[in-house]
Protein backbone atom coordinates (compact mmCIF):
# COMPACT_ATOMS: atom_id res chain seq x y z
CA UNK A 1 0.00 0.00 0.00
CA UNK A 2 2.88 2.38 0.75
CA UNK A 3 4.34 1.68 -2.70
CA UNK A 4 0.98 2.41 -4.37
CA UNK A 5 0.78 5.76 -2.52
CA UNK A 6 4.29 6.80 -3.45
CA UNK A 7 4.46 9.89 -5.74
CA UNK A 8 6.56 8.13 -8.31
CA UNK A 9 4.03 5.34 -8.73
CA UNK A 10 1.10 7.79 -9.04
CA UNK A 11 3.06 9.64 -11.65
CA UNK A 12 3.71 6.42 -13.54
CA UNK A 13 -0.04 5.70 -13.57
CA UNK A 14 -1.12 9.29 -14.28
CA UNK A 15 1.37 10.36 -16.96
CA UNK A 16 0.36 7.72 -19.57
CA UNK A 17 -3.31 8.53 -18.97
CA UNK A 18 -2.72 12.28 -19.27
CA UNK A 19 -0.59 11.77 -22.39
CA UNK A 20 -3.30 9.56 -23.89
CA UNK A 21 -5.99 12.14 -23.14
CA UNK A 22 -3.85 14.97 -24.54
CA UNK A 23 -3.23 12.98 -27.70
CA UNK A 24 -6.95 12.27 -27.97
CA UNK A 25 -7.76 15.97 -27.38
CA UNK A 26 -5.25 16.92 -30.05
CA UNK A 27 -6.77 14.38 -32.43
CA UNK A 28 -10.26 15.72 -31.72
CA UNK A 29 -9.14 19.30 -32.35
CA UNK A 30 -7.20 18.32 -35.45
CA UNK A 31 -10.11 16.40 -36.96
CA UNK A 32 -12.47 19.28 -36.18
CA UNK A 33 -10.14 21.81 -37.77
CA UNK A 34 -9.46 19.62 -40.81
CA UNK A 35 -13.14 18.90 -41.43
CA UNK A 36 -14.08 22.55 -40.94
CA UNK A 37 -11.28 23.67 -43.26
CA UNK A 38 -12.43 21.23 -45.94
CA UNK A 39 -16.00 22.47 -45.69
CA UNK A 40 -14.92 26.11 -45.77
CA UNK A 41 -12.57 25.54 -48.73
CA UNK A 42 -15.35 23.97 -50.77
CA UNK A 43 -17.88 26.60 -49.76
CA UNK A 44 -15.57 29.61 -50.27
CA UNK A 45 -14.53 28.38 -53.72
CA UNK A 46 -18.16 28.10 -54.83
CA UNK A 47 -19.26 31.39 -53.25
CA UNK A 48 -16.44 33.39 -54.84
CA UNK A 49 -17.19 31.87 -58.25
CA UNK A 50 -20.89 32.68 -57.83
CA UNK A 51 -20.01 36.25 -56.83
CA UNK A 52 -17.90 36.73 -59.97
CA UNK A 53 -20.73 35.26 -62.06
CA UNK A 54 -23.24 37.70 -60.56
CA UNK A 55 -20.96 40.68 -61.25
CA UNK A 56 -20.42 39.50 -64.84
CA UNK A 57 -24.17 39.14 -65.38
CA UNK A 58 -24.84 42.63 -64.02
CA UNK A 59 -22.04 44.21 -66.09
CA UNK A 60 -23.07 42.43 -69.29
CA UNK A 61 -26.70 43.51 -68.85
CA UNK A 62 -25.47 47.05 -68.30
CA UNK A 63 -23.31 46.98 -71.46
CA UNK A 64 -25.69 45.15 -73.78
CA UNK A 65 -28.21 47.98 -73.49
CA UNK A 66 -25.89 50.21 -75.54
CA UNK A 67 -26.11 47.80 -78.49
CA UNK A 68 -29.91 48.01 -78.43
CA UNK A 69 -29.71 51.82 -78.48
CA UNK A 70 -27.60 51.83 -81.67
CA UNK A 71 -29.83 49.25 -83.34
CA UNK A 72 -32.94 51.32 -82.56
CA UNK A 73 -31.37 54.60 -83.69
CA UNK A 74 -30.12 53.10 -86.96
CA UNK A 75 -31.57 49.60 -87.55
CA UNK A 76 -29.51 47.29 -89.71
CA UNK A 77 -30.18 47.88 -93.37
CA UNK A 78 -31.54 51.42 -92.91
CA UNK A 79 -29.34 53.74 -95.02
CA UNK A 80 -28.15 57.09 -93.78
CA UNK A 81 -29.52 60.15 -95.59
CA UNK A 82 -27.26 62.37 -97.67
CA UNK A 83 -28.31 65.26 -95.43
CA UNK A 84 -29.89 65.23 -91.99
CA UNK A 85 -32.71 67.47 -93.24
CA UNK A 86 -33.68 64.77 -95.79
CA UNK A 87 -34.78 62.37 -93.03
CA UNK A 88 -35.19 64.70 -90.07
CA UNK A 89 -38.57 63.48 -88.76
CA UNK A 90 -37.58 59.79 -88.94
CA UNK A 91 -34.32 60.54 -87.15
CA UNK A 92 -36.21 62.29 -84.34
CA UNK A 93 -38.59 59.37 -83.93
CA UNK A 94 -35.91 56.68 -83.96
CA UNK A 95 -33.53 58.51 -81.64
CA UNK A 96 -36.39 59.22 -79.20
CA UNK A 97 -37.20 55.50 -79.13
CA UNK A 98 -33.50 54.66 -78.86
CA UNK A 99 -33.09 56.79 -75.74
CA UNK A 100 -36.24 55.16 -74.32
CA UNK A 101 -34.78 51.63 -74.49
CA UNK A 102 -32.47 52.09 -71.50
CA UNK A 103 -32.95 55.74 -70.55
CA UNK A 104 -30.79 55.16 -67.52
CA UNK A 105 -27.93 55.08 -68.36
CA UNK A 106 -28.26 55.32 -72.19
CA UNK A 107 -30.04 58.70 -72.37
CA UNK A 108 -27.90 60.16 -75.18
CA UNK A 109 -27.68 58.96 -78.78
CA UNK A 110 -26.06 60.94 -81.56
CA UNK A 111 -24.99 60.80 -85.20
CA UNK A 112 -22.37 62.66 -87.23
CA UNK A 113 -21.83 62.34 -90.96
CA UNK A 114 -18.89 62.73 -93.27
CA UNK A 115 -20.06 66.23 -94.27
CA UNK A 116 -19.75 67.50 -90.70
CA UNK A 117 -23.47 67.53 -89.91
CA UNK A 118 -24.52 66.39 -86.42
CA UNK A 119 -27.77 65.12 -84.85
CA UNK A 120 -27.93 64.32 -81.13
CA UNK A 121 -30.87 63.64 -78.79
CA UNK A 122 -30.40 63.94 -75.02
CA UNK A 123 -33.22 62.76 -72.73
CA UNK A 124 -33.58 64.69 -69.48
CA UNK A 125 -36.65 62.76 -68.34
CA UNK A 126 -39.53 60.67 -69.58
CA UNK A 127 -40.91 63.60 -71.60
CA UNK A 128 -38.26 66.35 -71.61
CA UNK A 129 -35.38 66.28 -74.07
CA UNK A 130 -33.04 68.45 -76.08
CA UNK A 131 -31.93 68.23 -79.71
CA UNK A 132 -28.37 69.14 -80.65
CA UNK A 133 -28.08 70.04 -84.34
CA UNK A 134 -25.39 71.05 -86.74
CA UNK A 135 -27.22 71.42 -90.03
CA UNK A 136 -24.15 72.39 -92.05
CA UNK A 137 -20.59 71.17 -92.19
CA UNK A 138 -19.20 74.09 -90.23
CA UNK A 139 -19.94 76.31 -87.27
CA UNK A 140 -21.33 75.60 -83.81
CA UNK A 141 -24.29 73.44 -82.88
CA UNK A 142 -27.76 74.72 -81.99
CA UNK A 143 -29.56 73.21 -79.00
CA UNK A 144 -33.37 73.02 -78.91
CA UNK A 145 -35.62 72.06 -76.03
CA UNK A 146 -38.79 70.04 -76.65
CA UNK A 147 -41.27 67.79 -74.86
CA UNK A 148 -42.65 64.48 -76.12
CA UNK A 149 -41.65 62.44 -79.12
CA UNK A 150 -42.91 65.01 -81.64
CA UNK A 151 -42.90 68.14 -79.50
CA UNK A 152 -42.21 71.57 -80.93
CA UNK A 153 -38.54 72.61 -81.01
CA UNK A 154 -38.10 75.80 -79.01
CA UNK A 155 -35.65 77.96 -77.04
CA UNK A 156 -32.74 77.59 -79.51
CA UNK A 157 -29.31 78.17 -77.99
CA UNK A 158 -26.18 78.49 -80.15
CA UNK A 159 -23.10 76.97 -78.60
CA UNK A 160 -20.04 79.21 -78.43
CA UNK A 161 -17.54 76.39 -78.85
CA UNK A 162 -17.39 74.82 -82.30
CA UNK A 163 -18.11 71.10 -82.13
CA UNK A 164 -16.53 69.21 -85.05
CA UNK A 165 -17.87 65.62 -84.99
CA UNK A 166 -15.39 64.35 -87.56
CA UNK A 167 -12.52 65.06 -85.15
CA UNK A 168 -14.03 63.17 -82.21
CA UNK A 169 -12.57 59.76 -81.20
CA UNK A 170 -15.94 58.03 -81.55
CA UNK A 171 -16.29 59.21 -85.16
CA UNK A 172 -12.78 58.11 -86.09
CA UNK A 173 -13.20 54.73 -84.41
CA UNK A 174 -16.58 54.08 -86.05
CA UNK A 175 -15.38 55.24 -89.45
CA UNK A 176 -12.46 52.82 -89.58
CA UNK A 177 -14.33 49.81 -88.19
CA UNK A 178 -16.70 47.56 -90.14
CA UNK A 179 -18.70 46.73 -86.99
CA UNK A 180 -19.60 48.37 -83.69
CA UNK A 181 -16.62 49.40 -81.54
CA UNK A 182 -16.07 50.61 -77.98
CA UNK A 183 -13.97 53.73 -77.48
CA UNK A 184 -11.55 54.03 -74.57
CA UNK A 185 -13.11 54.62 -71.14
CA UNK A 186 -12.79 58.28 -70.16
CA UNK A 187 -13.86 60.73 -67.43
CA UNK A 188 -16.80 62.88 -68.54
CA UNK A 189 -16.02 66.56 -67.96
CA UNK A 190 -19.62 67.37 -66.92
CA UNK A 191 -20.43 64.52 -64.52
CA UNK A 192 -16.88 63.61 -63.43
CA UNK A 193 -17.88 59.95 -63.90
CA UNK A 194 -16.39 57.21 -66.04
CA UNK A 195 -17.98 56.90 -69.48
CA UNK A 196 -17.53 54.58 -72.46
CA UNK A 197 -18.87 55.17 -75.97
CA UNK A 198 -20.18 52.51 -78.37
CA UNK A 199 -20.02 53.58 -82.02
CA UNK A 200 -20.95 52.05 -85.38
CA UNK A 201 -20.55 53.23 -88.95
CA UNK A 202 -23.63 53.82 -91.11
CA UNK A 203 -23.60 53.55 -94.91
CA UNK A 204 -25.75 55.34 -97.44
CA UNK A 205 -28.07 53.70 -99.97
CA UNK A 206 -25.08 53.04 -102.26
CA UNK A 207 -23.23 51.11 -99.53
CA UNK A 208 -20.69 53.89 -99.02
CA UNK A 209 -19.65 55.28 -95.66
CA UNK A 210 -21.92 58.18 -94.66
CA UNK A 211 -21.56 58.66 -90.92
CA UNK A 212 -21.23 57.22 -87.41
CA UNK A 213 -23.97 56.61 -84.80
CA UNK A 214 -22.94 56.40 -81.14
CA UNK A 215 -24.21 56.36 -77.56
CA UNK A 216 -22.52 57.18 -74.26
CA UNK A 217 -22.61 54.72 -71.34
CA UNK A 218 -22.04 55.89 -67.78
CA UNK A 219 -20.13 53.27 -65.76
CA UNK A 220 -21.20 54.64 -62.38
CA UNK A 221 -23.83 51.90 -62.02
CA UNK A 222 -21.15 49.23 -62.33
CA UNK A 223 -19.36 50.84 -59.39
CA UNK A 224 -22.64 51.19 -57.44
CA UNK A 225 -23.38 47.48 -57.96
CA UNK A 226 -19.93 46.52 -56.66
CA UNK A 227 -20.42 48.63 -53.52
CA UNK A 228 -23.77 46.93 -52.85
CA UNK A 229 -22.21 43.45 -52.64
CA UNK A 230 -22.12 41.67 -49.28
CA UNK A 231 -18.45 40.69 -48.83
CA UNK A 232 -16.39 39.70 -45.82
CA UNK A 233 -14.81 42.37 -43.63
CA UNK A 234 -11.54 42.34 -45.59
CA UNK A 235 -12.77 41.12 -48.99
CA UNK A 236 -12.87 43.25 -52.12
CA UNK A 237 -14.44 43.07 -55.59
CA UNK A 238 -13.36 45.22 -58.51
CA UNK A 239 -13.59 45.53 -62.30
CA UNK A 240 -10.51 46.59 -64.27
CA UNK A 241 -9.41 46.95 -67.88
CA UNK A 242 -6.51 44.92 -69.30
CA UNK A 243 -4.22 47.95 -68.97
CA UNK A 244 -4.86 48.01 -65.21
CA UNK A 245 -7.17 51.04 -65.13
CA UNK A 246 -9.97 50.59 -62.61
CA UNK A 247 -13.62 50.78 -63.68
CA UNK A 248 -15.14 50.25 -60.24
CA UNK A 249 -14.39 48.84 -56.78
CA UNK A 250 -16.43 47.65 -53.81
CA UNK A 251 -14.32 49.82 -51.50
CA UNK A 252 -11.89 52.68 -51.93
CA UNK A 253 -11.67 55.10 -54.85
CA UNK A 254 -11.41 54.16 -58.52
CA UNK A 255 -10.66 57.77 -59.53
CA UNK A 256 -8.11 60.22 -58.16
CA UNK A 257 -7.68 63.99 -58.25
CA UNK A 258 -5.08 65.57 -60.52
CA UNK A 259 -3.15 68.79 -59.86
CA UNK A 260 -6.04 70.85 -61.24
CA UNK A 261 -8.56 69.19 -58.90
CA UNK A 262 -10.30 67.14 -61.59
CA UNK A 263 -10.94 63.40 -61.61
CA UNK A 264 -8.51 61.15 -63.50
CA UNK A 265 -8.44 57.37 -63.78
CA UNK A 266 -6.67 55.28 -61.18
CA UNK A 267 -4.50 52.30 -62.12
CA UNK A 268 -4.25 49.26 -59.86
CA UNK A 269 -0.50 49.88 -59.65
CA UNK A 270 -1.20 53.17 -57.84
CA UNK A 271 -4.10 51.89 -55.70
CA UNK A 272 -3.86 52.50 -51.97
CA UNK A 273 -5.39 49.08 -51.30
CA UNK A 274 -2.61 46.44 -51.14
CA UNK A 275 -5.12 43.62 -51.75
CA UNK A 276 -6.04 45.17 -55.11
CA UNK A 277 -2.39 45.50 -56.13
CA UNK A 278 -1.27 41.99 -55.18
CA UNK A 279 -4.40 40.20 -56.43
CA UNK A 280 -4.29 41.85 -59.85
CA UNK A 281 -0.57 41.11 -60.15
CA UNK A 282 -1.22 37.39 -59.56
CA UNK A 283 -4.30 37.18 -61.80
CA UNK A 284 -2.57 39.07 -64.62
CA UNK A 285 -0.01 36.23 -64.75
CA UNK A 286 -2.71 33.55 -64.83
CA UNK A 287 -4.59 35.24 -67.67
CA UNK A 288 -1.56 34.82 -69.93
CA UNK A 289 -2.18 31.05 -70.01
CA UNK A 290 -5.96 30.95 -69.55
CA UNK A 291 -7.78 28.92 -72.25
CA UNK A 292 -11.25 30.34 -71.56
CA UNK A 293 -10.97 33.56 -69.52
CA UNK A 294 -14.75 34.13 -69.59
CA UNK A 295 -15.34 31.24 -67.14
CA UNK A 296 -14.91 32.06 -63.41
CA UNK A 297 -11.77 30.51 -61.90
CA UNK A 298 -10.31 30.55 -58.41
CA UNK A 299 -6.74 30.76 -57.16
CA UNK A 300 -4.97 30.84 -53.77
CA UNK A 301 -1.79 32.87 -53.36
CA UNK A 302 0.33 34.47 -50.66
CA UNK A 303 0.96 38.17 -50.15
CA UNK A 304 4.32 39.65 -49.24
CA UNK A 305 3.31 39.37 -45.59
CA UNK A 306 2.74 35.61 -45.97
CA UNK A 307 -1.03 36.07 -45.80
CA UNK A 308 -3.01 33.59 -47.87
CA UNK A 309 -5.64 35.08 -50.18
CA UNK A 310 -8.32 33.28 -52.20
CA UNK A 311 -9.53 35.02 -55.35
CA UNK A 312 -11.97 34.34 -58.19
CA UNK A 313 -11.72 36.02 -61.56
CA UNK A 314 -13.25 36.07 -65.05
CA UNK A 315 -13.19 38.25 -68.18
CA UNK A 316 -15.98 40.06 -70.03
CA UNK A 317 -15.20 40.35 -73.73
CA UNK A 318 -17.19 41.10 -76.86
CA UNK A 319 -16.63 41.59 -80.57
CA UNK A 320 -16.75 45.37 -80.17
CA UNK A 321 -13.49 45.43 -78.22
CA UNK A 322 -14.80 45.27 -74.65
CA UNK A 323 -12.19 43.56 -72.46
CA UNK A 324 -12.78 43.83 -68.70
CA UNK A 325 -11.51 41.68 -65.83
CA UNK A 326 -13.68 40.93 -62.77
CA UNK A 327 -11.87 40.05 -59.53
CA UNK A 328 -13.17 39.05 -56.08
CA UNK A 329 -10.42 38.55 -53.47
CA UNK A 330 -10.84 37.53 -49.81
CA UNK A 331 -8.13 36.72 -47.22
CA UNK A 332 -8.48 33.08 -46.21
CA UNK A 333 -8.35 34.15 -42.57
CA UNK A 334 -11.83 35.69 -43.08
CA UNK A 335 -13.19 32.28 -44.04
CA UNK A 336 -11.20 30.28 -41.45
CA UNK A 337 -11.77 32.58 -38.48
CA UNK A 338 -14.70 30.55 -37.16
CA UNK A 339 -12.94 27.25 -37.86
CA UNK A 340 -9.82 28.31 -35.92
CA UNK A 341 -11.91 29.47 -32.98
CA UNK A 342 -13.86 26.23 -33.06
CA UNK A 343 -10.57 24.31 -32.95
CA UNK A 344 -9.52 26.10 -29.76
CA UNK A 345 -12.87 25.54 -28.09
CA UNK A 346 -12.97 21.89 -29.04
CA UNK A 347 -9.49 21.39 -27.59
CA UNK A 348 -10.44 23.09 -24.30
CA UNK A 349 -13.63 21.05 -24.01
CA UNK A 350 -11.68 17.87 -24.70
CA UNK A 351 -9.14 18.72 -21.98
CA UNK A 352 -11.90 19.44 -19.46
CA UNK A 353 -13.63 16.24 -20.43
CA UNK A 354 -10.40 14.34 -19.72
CA UNK A 355 -10.78 15.19 -16.03
CA UNK A 356 -14.19 13.51 -16.00
CA UNK A 357 -14.27 10.67 -18.48
CA UNK A 358 -13.04 9.78 -21.92
CA UNK A 359 -16.56 8.84 -22.90
CA UNK A 360 -17.75 12.48 -22.77
CA UNK A 361 -14.95 13.38 -25.15
CA UNK A 362 -16.04 10.67 -27.55
CA UNK A 363 -19.64 11.93 -27.41
CA UNK A 364 -18.50 15.46 -28.16
CA UNK A 365 -16.41 14.14 -31.04
CA UNK A 366 -19.38 12.22 -32.39
CA UNK A 367 -21.64 15.32 -32.33
CA UNK A 368 -19.01 17.60 -33.84
CA UNK A 369 -18.05 15.10 -36.52
CA UNK A 370 -21.71 14.55 -37.47
CA UNK A 371 -22.37 18.26 -37.92
CA UNK A 372 -19.15 18.79 -39.82
CA UNK A 373 -19.97 15.86 -42.08
CA UNK A 374 -23.33 17.44 -42.86
CA UNK A 375 -21.68 20.79 -43.54
CA UNK A 376 -19.03 19.17 -45.73
CA UNK A 377 -21.68 17.20 -47.62
CA UNK A 378 -23.75 20.36 -48.15
CA UNK A 379 -20.65 22.26 -49.25
CA UNK A 380 -19.84 19.54 -51.78
CA UNK A 381 -23.38 19.75 -53.13
CA UNK A 382 -23.01 23.51 -53.48
CA UNK A 383 -19.72 22.93 -55.25
CA UNK A 384 -21.55 20.67 -57.72
CA UNK A 385 -24.11 23.42 -58.45
CA UNK A 386 -26.93 22.48 -56.05
CA UNK A 387 -27.43 25.78 -54.20
CA UNK A 388 -30.51 24.44 -52.40
CA UNK A 389 -28.62 21.67 -50.56
CA UNK A 390 -30.15 21.09 -47.10
CA UNK A 391 -28.55 20.07 -43.80
CA UNK A 392 -29.63 19.77 -40.17
CA UNK A 393 -27.09 21.69 -38.09
CA UNK A 394 -28.42 23.71 -35.13
CA UNK A 395 -25.60 24.73 -32.81
CA UNK A 396 -24.73 27.77 -30.74
CA UNK A 397 -20.98 27.78 -31.46
CA UNK A 398 -18.85 28.74 -34.48
CA UNK A 399 -20.01 25.72 -36.48
CA UNK A 400 -23.56 26.90 -35.94
CA UNK A 401 -22.52 30.40 -37.03
CA UNK A 402 -20.97 28.86 -40.12
CA UNK A 403 -24.18 26.93 -40.78
CA UNK A 404 -26.26 30.11 -40.36
CA UNK A 405 -23.91 31.99 -42.68
CA UNK A 406 -24.15 29.12 -45.15
CA UNK A 407 -27.97 29.26 -45.10
CA UNK A 408 -27.97 33.05 -45.33
CA UNK A 409 -25.63 32.93 -48.32
CA UNK A 410 -27.81 30.30 -50.00
CA UNK A 411 -30.87 32.50 -49.42
CA UNK A 412 -29.14 35.60 -50.82
CA UNK A 413 -27.96 33.67 -53.87
CA UNK A 414 -31.43 32.27 -54.58
CA UNK A 415 -33.76 35.11 -53.52
CA UNK A 416 -34.71 38.59 -54.66
CA UNK A 417 -34.19 40.93 -51.71
CA UNK A 418 -37.17 43.22 -52.42
CA UNK A 419 -39.97 40.78 -53.23
CA UNK A 420 -38.80 37.60 -51.53
CA UNK A 421 -39.30 35.69 -54.77
CA UNK A 422 -36.68 33.50 -56.39
CA UNK A 423 -34.11 35.53 -58.30
CA UNK A 424 -33.06 35.19 -61.91
CA UNK A 425 -30.23 32.71 -61.24
CA UNK A 426 -32.47 30.48 -59.12
CA UNK A 427 -35.17 30.48 -61.80
CA UNK A 428 -32.75 29.58 -64.57
CA UNK A 429 -31.37 26.70 -62.48
CA UNK A 430 -34.88 25.37 -61.76
CA UNK A 431 -35.78 25.43 -65.44
CA UNK A 432 -32.48 23.73 -66.30
CA UNK A 433 -33.26 21.03 -63.72
CA UNK A 434 -36.71 20.63 -65.26
CA UNK A 435 -35.15 20.25 -68.71
CA UNK A 436 -32.66 17.70 -67.36
CA UNK A 437 -35.58 15.60 -66.10
CA UNK A 438 -36.93 15.47 -69.65
CA UNK A 439 -33.79 13.67 -70.83
CA UNK A 440 -34.71 10.47 -68.96
CA UNK A 441 -38.35 10.44 -70.10
CA UNK A 442 -39.52 8.51 -73.16
CA UNK A 443 -41.85 11.36 -74.12
CA UNK A 444 -41.48 14.99 -73.09
CA UNK A 445 -43.90 16.29 -70.48
CA UNK A 446 -44.83 19.84 -71.51
CA UNK A 447 -44.38 22.79 -69.24
CA UNK A 448 -44.59 26.54 -69.86
CA UNK A 449 -42.55 29.67 -69.18
CA UNK A 450 -44.32 33.00 -68.66
CA UNK A 451 -42.53 36.36 -69.06
CA UNK A 452 -44.34 39.19 -67.25
CA UNK A 453 -43.76 42.93 -67.68
CA UNK A 454 -45.77 45.38 -65.57
CA UNK A 455 -47.63 48.11 -67.48
CA UNK A 456 -46.76 51.75 -66.89
CA UNK A 457 -44.49 50.97 -63.93
CA UNK A 458 -42.20 53.89 -64.77
CA UNK A 459 -45.19 56.21 -64.54
CA UNK A 460 -46.02 54.81 -61.08
CA UNK A 461 -42.46 55.45 -59.93
CA UNK A 462 -42.49 59.00 -61.30
CA UNK A 463 -45.94 59.81 -59.90
CA UNK A 464 -45.79 58.24 -56.44
CA UNK A 465 -42.09 57.74 -55.75
CA UNK A 466 -39.79 54.74 -55.65
CA UNK A 467 -40.98 53.64 -52.19
CA UNK A 468 -44.50 53.16 -53.57
CA UNK A 469 -42.97 51.55 -56.66
CA UNK A 470 -41.25 49.01 -54.42
CA UNK A 471 -44.53 48.29 -52.61
CA UNK A 472 -46.25 47.80 -55.96
CA UNK A 473 -43.61 45.25 -56.94
CA UNK A 474 -44.10 43.46 -53.63
CA UNK A 475 -47.88 43.50 -54.03
CA UNK A 476 -47.73 42.14 -57.57
CA UNK A 477 -45.28 39.45 -56.44
CA UNK A 478 -47.72 38.30 -53.72
CA UNK A 479 -50.56 38.21 -56.25
CA UNK A 480 -48.52 35.92 -58.48
CA UNK A 481 -47.74 33.62 -55.55
CA UNK A 482 -51.41 33.39 -54.55
CA UNK A 483 -52.61 32.95 -58.14
CA UNK A 484 -50.34 30.02 -59.00
CA UNK A 485 -49.82 26.51 -57.72
CA UNK A 486 -47.24 25.78 -55.05
CA UNK A 487 -45.26 23.62 -57.48
CA UNK A 488 -44.91 26.50 -59.98
CA UNK A 489 -41.84 28.74 -59.75
CA UNK A 490 -42.22 32.54 -59.60
CA UNK A 491 -39.12 34.76 -59.88
CA UNK A 492 -38.20 38.38 -60.32
CA UNK A 493 -36.20 38.57 -63.54
CA UNK A 494 -35.12 42.24 -63.55
CA UNK A 495 -36.70 45.58 -62.61
CA UNK A 496 -40.44 45.22 -63.20
CA UNK A 497 -40.04 41.96 -65.14
CA UNK A 498 -41.04 38.58 -63.66
CA UNK A 499 -40.88 35.01 -64.93
CA UNK A 500 -42.96 31.95 -64.06
CA UNK A 501 -42.44 28.26 -64.78
CA UNK A 502 -45.75 26.40 -64.92
CA UNK A 503 -44.35 23.08 -63.78
CA UNK A 504 -46.83 20.83 -65.54
CA UNK A 505 -49.49 21.76 -68.10
CA UNK A 506 -51.17 19.24 -70.36
CA UNK A 507 -51.39 21.50 -73.39
CA UNK A 508 -51.27 25.09 -74.59
CA UNK A 509 -54.93 25.59 -73.70
CA UNK A 510 -54.13 24.98 -70.01
CA UNK A 511 -51.18 27.37 -70.22
CA UNK A 512 -53.30 30.04 -71.92
CA UNK A 513 -55.91 29.66 -69.19
CA UNK A 514 -53.25 30.14 -66.51
CA UNK A 515 -51.95 33.18 -68.35
CA UNK A 516 -55.43 34.71 -68.60
CA UNK A 517 -56.11 34.14 -64.90
CA UNK A 518 -52.78 35.74 -64.02
CA UNK A 519 -53.43 38.78 -66.23
CA UNK A 520 -56.83 39.30 -64.57
CA UNK A 521 -55.29 38.96 -61.13
CA UNK A 522 -52.57 41.52 -61.91
CA UNK A 523 -55.06 43.98 -63.42
CA UNK A 524 -56.93 44.47 -60.14
CA UNK A 525 -56.60 47.91 -58.42
CA UNK A 526 -53.36 48.45 -56.53
CA UNK A 527 -53.63 48.52 -52.75
CA UNK A 528 -50.10 49.96 -52.49
CA UNK A 529 -51.21 53.32 -53.91
CA UNK A 530 -52.84 55.67 -51.40
CA UNK A 531 -56.47 56.59 -51.25
CA UNK A 532 -56.08 59.65 -53.50
CA UNK A 533 -55.44 57.37 -56.43
CA UNK A 534 -57.48 54.42 -55.18
CA UNK A 535 -58.58 52.25 -58.07
CA UNK A 536 -55.35 52.70 -60.01
CA UNK A 537 -54.19 49.49 -61.60
CA UNK A 538 -50.91 48.59 -63.27
CA UNK A 539 -51.75 45.40 -65.07
CA UNK A 540 -49.16 43.46 -67.01
CA UNK A 541 -48.36 41.92 -70.36
CA UNK A 542 -47.68 38.19 -70.08
CA UNK A 543 -45.72 36.30 -72.73
CA UNK A 544 -45.96 32.51 -73.05
CA UNK A 545 -43.51 29.87 -74.27
CA UNK A 546 -44.30 26.13 -74.32
CA UNK A 547 -41.78 23.36 -74.01
CA UNK A 548 -40.79 21.81 -76.37
CA UNK A 549 -42.56 23.53 -79.26
CA UNK A 550 -41.20 27.03 -78.55
CA UNK A 551 -37.73 26.01 -77.36
CA UNK A 552 -35.76 23.14 -75.91
CA UNK A 553 -33.38 25.11 -73.71
CA UNK A 554 -33.88 27.74 -71.04
CA UNK A 555 -32.49 30.62 -73.12
CA UNK A 556 -34.78 29.88 -76.07
CA UNK A 557 -37.85 29.57 -73.85
CA UNK A 558 -37.20 32.85 -72.01
CA UNK A 559 -36.44 34.70 -75.25
CA UNK A 560 -39.61 33.37 -76.90
CA UNK A 561 -41.77 34.30 -73.90
CA UNK A 562 -40.13 37.75 -73.79
CA UNK A 563 -40.86 38.29 -77.49
CA UNK A 564 -44.44 37.08 -77.04
CA UNK A 565 -44.89 39.48 -74.13
CA UNK A 566 -43.61 42.34 -76.25
CA UNK A 567 -46.01 41.48 -79.08
CA UNK A 568 -48.95 41.48 -76.67
CA UNK A 569 -47.84 44.76 -75.14
CA UNK A 570 -47.53 46.34 -78.60
CA UNK A 571 -50.92 45.01 -79.66
CA UNK A 572 -52.59 46.63 -76.64
CA UNK A 573 -51.03 50.08 -77.05
CA UNK A 574 -53.61 52.79 -77.65
CA UNK A 575 -51.02 54.68 -79.76
CA UNK A 576 -47.28 55.20 -79.94
CA UNK A 577 -47.10 58.89 -79.08
CA UNK A 578 -46.77 59.56 -75.37
CA UNK A 579 -47.21 55.90 -74.37
CA UNK A 580 -45.29 54.94 -71.26
CA UNK A 581 -45.61 51.18 -71.12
Amino acid sequence: MQLFRSPSLRQMLTVPYVVLVLLLAGAIGGLSYSAGRTAVDTLSNQLLSEMVYRIAQAAERHVLGAEAVLETAFPGGVPAPARIEDDFDNLRTRFWLATSVHREPNNYAYYGDRNGQFFGLWRHSETAAELRLRRTGSGARTIYRFSGIAGELKDPVHEKRVFEPRERPWFKSGQTSTARVWTSVYVDFRTEELVATLARRVNNAQGEFQGVVATDLSLQRVNDFLRSLQLTANGIAYVVEKDGNLIGSSRGPHLRKDAAGGNVRMNVATSEDPLVVVSYREIEKLLLTATDPSQPRTVVFETGGRQQVEAAYACIQDAAGLDWIIVVAVPRSDFLLGVAENFRRTLVLALLASLMTIVIGLVVLSVVARDLRELASAARSVGNGDLSATFDVARGDEIGDLAKSFRAMQTRLLSDRLTGLANREAFLRRVEDRLAQQQVLAEPHPFAVLFIDLNDFKHINDSFGHDIGDKVLQEMAQRMLTGLRSRDVVARYAGDEFVVMLDAVHNRHDAESARSNLEQLLHAPLAAIDSVARGAAAGAAVGLAMYPENGEDVESLVQYADADMYRRKQARKPGRAGWAG
